[in-house]
């Protein structure tokens, strides 16, 4: 069959090839000039797109979109043209004027965006980015090399033909194929080149090529640039050049960058690489011939890198409000070293539960934020970068995806399987404002106190007095507690739950509670403000991890197996970090992700909370845990930690896990059940069905409130 695909390509090929005219730009909106048509170009200041023969000042205002859907990488490039037909409608509705792409897209994208544009009075625009391969740049540390240049190169000329409707892709894995047919170049505003520049590769290359510290070519031109930048100059005269001369076509160029080899020195950043070195793409400047212009491009976020802690003039600065704003004081302080527009090509918060960062005092943090919160600080950051005279915005990002990792969650997890569930405690998964929610057209469960879809349950564990109900989809373990009479101001629930033979304990000392099968986590329901999950000392991950790596104290009870001992679950946010300016040692830095939190979780409702965990509705609590949080490495597979003093932070299959419920009333248990199992299916392909986040209105607001004047 791959053969056979192959030779149709190919005939295809052929045949385009000998019937295609060089595309004539069809759009009534382009401007001729010398020759040269455009539809977007640029001043020292803002973008200015051409409509209906009249050039209009714009504010960017949109979305990055990515090439995932759960059950997929990214690679596999699996949205349909109907999916993309449908965001393209949400994303209108936005208000958003532009949509950043990071890479070639199969053609279903482009025959999409050119369909809905059609049919449309505002189209949505397109920054297209090209990709490089980042195996490529590990390999090579070098942006002169053959490996990197020419495959740049070639996939610049191939991105340009496919904007222009003139290109067929043969399969290659991990990239998009197929026939390109539907020229939508009046629809593509700007080009953004390349990906966040690893420093090594930079200083590699810089040292690798010395010499090479200019470049003049026909539309771009370097001087006393590094040898970074004259490559950058060089493969942006290259895009420039190849389109203006095979489509008579130009539009204006930049290329990523981030707050990582931004232009700005910060003397108190604690880590070396994150100051290493600078991409100034100032260095870069058109020639006449060039008619659009050039404009920077960043991706800037409030929490990271650790400067925006800590940098004086940061943490000193307080904005209108009277409240102290880091990231505005990196915005104000970063436009000032461009003559040309700025746009902020990426920035967002994740409304996940999980957390990797934090802004220690705005608390726009990497995650651990709901679904409306998220809204909010996006609106904030998108009025910061407008009142500091950017270009635009764009929101990271438009859908969540499952595929993502974190670095603090990513050795307890099994990376070829990430697709396939939900992980919240991954908060790189959900920057979106469409998510992702389990069920093929709604959730199988929600914490809201409303227990009707629990009424075909049988429960797992029950005696005259105590109910344990349990359900789990690709996303959460749901209990329902049913309590005869509870009294949630007295009484204490505590569900063990047994999840490998390897680890667990038979008793908590603390409150002198046993039970009849080794516990490796311990639900405790006490009151909406304290409830919380615990694990097993010696089934620590977290314990487990930063003891070996000497960065918490050791503590050997902890090690022994069937120890009594129960432990708060913890997230690492840094490790120990040295203040080069103030020459002050940060010790470690955590956050406990066991606590629950109170709440509704049903998106429906007018109370929702995203991050709610559990409800209490009379005898009934309701509770969802991430599968992350009880140590489990892939639901789909059934796949769970062993026991990591043996053999590490390996996956053992599971057949289940066991289950019970106990009532407690100060330290005295007053009822409790046995413990009992409870399993579930794998699957190869998840369910799933989208849904607006609350964040998505608040940005609409936000974008129709917000013109360029």
């Amino acid at each position: 069959m791959k053969r056979y695909f192959m030779v149709i390509i190919l005939i295809v090929a052929i045949a385009f090839s000998y019937f295609k005219l060089t595309p004539i730009i069809r759009d009534k909106t382009s401007i001729h000039k010398d020759n040269v048509k455009y539809v977007c170009m640029v001043d020292d200041k803002y973008f200015y797109v051409n409509k209906y023969g009249k050039w209009e000042k714009e504010f960017i205002k949109g979305v990055n979109i990515g090439a995932g859907k759960p059950g997929t990488f990214p690679g596999e490039l699996a949205i349909t043209k109907e999916e993309y037909l449908r965001w393209f409608k949400y994303i209108g509705e936005l208000n958003a004027n532009t949509i950043r792409v990071y890479t070639i897209l199969k053609p279903e994208f482009y025959n999409a965006l050119y369909e809905y544009n059609k049919k449309n009075i505002k189209p949505i625009y397109v920054m297209q980015g090209v990709w490089i391969n980042e195996d490529d740049i590990a390999n090579t540390n070098d942006a002169f090399n053959p490996k990197i240049m020419d495959r740049f190169k070639q996939d610049i000329k191939t991105t340009i033909d496919i904007i222009h409707g003139n290109a067929v892709l043969a399969p290659e894995k991990g990239h998009a194929s197929g026939v390109y047919s539907k020229d939508v170049s009046q629809y593509f505003t700007a080009w953004i080149l390349g990906i966040e520049w690893d420093p090594d590769f930079v200083i590699g290359t810089n040292e690798k090529n010395k010499g090479k510290t200019s470049f003049q070519g026909k539309y771009l031109f370097a001087k006393g640039a590094s040898p970074f930048e004259t490559w950058l100059s060089e493969v942006g005269d290259y895009t420039i050049d190849y389109e203006t001369a095979r489509y008579g076509m130009q539009r204006p160029l930049s290329f990523t960058n981030w707050v990582t080899t931004d232009v700005l020195k910060h003397p108190n950043e604690p880590l070396e690489r994150e100051d290493k070195v600078s991409v100034n793409t100032e260095k870069i400047q058109k020639e006449a011939a060039f008619k659009p212009g050039l404009f920077a491009s960043y991706h800037i976020y409030p929490y990271y890198p650790d400067f925006m802690n800590y940098q004086s003039n940061y943490k000193n600065f307080t904005d209108e409000n009277g409240n102290i704003n880091t990231y505005k004081a990196y915005l104000k302080d970063l436009r000032k070293e461009y003559n040309m527009p700025v746009l902020v090509a990426e920035f967002g918060i994740p409304a996940s539960r999980g957390m990797a960062h934090v802004n220690i005092h705005s608390g726009y943090n990497q995650g651990n934020i709901d679904e409306k919160t998220q809204g909010e600080m996006c609106k904030n950051m998108l009025q910061d970068i407008y009142d500091e005279g950017y270009a635009g915005g764009l929101v990271f990002t438009w859908q969540d995806e499952w595929f993502k990792r974190t670095w603090n969650t990513m050795d307890f997890d099994i990376a070829d399987r990430r697709p396939y569930w939900s992980n919240p405690q991954t908060n790189e998964q959900e920057f979106g404002l469409l998510a992702f929610d389990p069920g093929s057209k709604k959730s199988i469960s929600y914490v809201d106190g409303n227990i009707d879809e629990w009424k075909k349950i049988k429960p797992v564990v029950q005696d005259d007095n105590l109910k344990m109900y349990v359900q789990s989809d690709e996303k959460y373990l749901y209990l329902l507690a049913q309590c005869k009479n509870f009294d949630k101001d007295k009484e204490n629930l505590i569900i063990p739950i047994d999840i490998t033979d390897g680890s667990g304990n038979i008793q908590w000392k603390e409150k002198n509670i046993s039970f009849d099968k080794p516990a490796d986590f311990l639900v405790v329901i006490d009151g909406e403000k304290k409830s919380r999950v615990l694990v097993d000392a010696y089934y620590d991950s977290f314990y487990y991890m930063y003891s070996k790596l000497n960065m918490i104290e050791k503590n050997q009870s902890f090690e022994n197996k069937n120890n009594g001992i129960f432990n708060p679950i913890y997230l690492c946010l840094n490790r120990e970090l040295f203040l080069p300016q103030d020459k002050i040692k940060l010790p470690l830095s955590k956050y406990e992700t066991g606590k629950l939190v109170y709440g509704d979780g049903n998106p429906e409702h007018k109370n929702y909370n995203s991050l709610a965990d559990f409800i209490i509705n009379g005898d009934n609590i309701e509770i969802r845990i991430p599968w992350a949080l009880l140590n489990v490495m892939d639901p789909s597979t059934k796949m769970v930690i062993g026991d990591m003093y043996k053999v590490g932070i390996m996956p053992i299959k599971t057949n289940g896990i066991s289950i019970g419920l106990l009532a407690l009333k100060g330290n005295t248990l007053e009822r409790g059940t046995r413990m009992a199992n409870y399993s579930w299916k794998e699957w190869e392909q998840p369910t799933y069905h989208e849904r607006l986040k609350p964040s998505y209105y608040i940005i609409q607001k936000a974008f129709k409130d917000i013109e360029v004047k």
